[in-house]
C-alpha cells in the first residue's frame, strides 16, 4: 500500500515514519520516497492502522491509488 504525506519534509520525518510502522509490525516493509512525499509499505497491517500509526506520529496520510 501506498500513502501520500504531505508534511514529511526531512530525513528525521522518514526515520520517525518507518520507526513507528516497524514498532507495530517489526516485519514490515518500509520505504519513504522524500521527493514525492510517499511511503509504500508492505505489512500485514491494514491501510486504516498504518494510517493511525502516522497520524499518532503527526503525520496526515492519504492513501494513494
Amino acid at each position: 500500500m501506498k500513502f501520500n504525506v504531505p508534511d514529511m519534509s526531512c530525513g528525521h520525518c522518514t526515520s520517525a515514519i518507518e520507526s513507528a510502522i516497524k514498532s507495530a509490525d517489526t516485519a514490515a516493509n518500509v520505504a519513504c520516497d522524500l521527493p514525492s512525499r510517499t511511503v509504500a509499505v508492505d505489512s500485514s497491517l491494514s491501510a486504516e492502522q498504518v494510517s493511525e500509526i502516522l497520524k499518532n506520529e503527526g503525520y496526515e496520510a492519504v492513501l494513494a491509488d
